[in-house]
């Protein structure tokens, strides 16, 4: 997700062509590993751009801490340690941006499904709801001795379910809890502490499809795919 700081300067009536904000915009996360070029412009009454010169940088100690500033004139940034928060700063001359708040955090490098089937068969009932179709997103952290590597799971990361089969919209829909029966081809989730995330497939209407394709895919912070996406569920429905 991308967020934008505005920081204005004070201007009379008729001064709309004098310089009056500088406009910031920058992730409000990163991951590990991953680098990214903020954007920043200044702007005039009229909300034109106006040519300048942005220099980027790190408020304060705790600030570098968190983030590493690559280039003081692109602003690229990379994560120095996560779980931490960095604040981004750009400068034109005189004006200054609102600080850029960015949460630094672990990698997300796999995505894989929690049970052994991916494959769940449904009997015909009034209501008619799949098992959970559970994803997990982790970080696997490689053991420097060779041994196993460890898998950690990563809280807040969002997954996209989306159905794919049948293609047209309905008789079924992607729930997340027991009694929503409304229609939702795509749902977007958030992995909770233990790194999961789910839905449901429900049957809305008495016709049902043999099976349904329901396929979750995770995005890094910077919107790169994760390793293992898509994850493809199918919900096979029978009498």
């Amino acid at each position: 997700m991308l967020v934008a700081a505005l920081a204005c300067g004070k201007f009379g009536p008729g001064d709309l062509s004098r310089t009056i904000a500088l406009e910031v915009v920058a992730p409000d996360s990163l991951e590990e590993y991953d680098s990214v070029t903020p954007r920043a412009r200044l702007l005039d009454g009229h909300g034109d751009s106006v040519a300048a010169t942005i220099v980027w940088s790190l408020p304060d100690s705790a600030d570098t801490v968190a983030l590493k500033l690559i280039d003081a004139t692109t602003g690229r940034i990379t994560v120095n340690h996560t779980g931490l928060t960095g604040r981004l700063l750009a400068r034109a001359g005189t004006f200054v941006g609102n600080p850029v708040s960015i949460r630094t955090l672990a990698a997300a490098d796999t995505l894989f499904a929690t049970s052994p089937s991916t494959v769940d068969t449904v009997a015909l009932s009034a209501d008619s709801v799949s098992d959970s179709l559970q994803v997990e997103v982790a970080d696997t952290i490689k053991s420097a001795s060779g041994g196993d590597s460890l898998t950690v799971p990563l809280a807040g990361r969002p997954v996209v379910y989306a159905i794919t089969l049948p293609a047209a919209p309905g008789p079924v829909t992607l729930v997340t809890n027991d009694s929503t029966h409304l229609l939702a081809t795509t749902d977007t989730v958030a992995t909770g502490v233990a790194g999961t995330a789910f839905v449901k497939v429900r049957l809305l209407g008495p016709s049902a499809p043999d099976s349904v394709v329901v396929q979750a895919i995770a995005r890094r912070a910077v919107g790169d795919t994760v390793p293992g996406s898509p994850v493809t569920f199918v919900v096979r429905f029978r009498p």
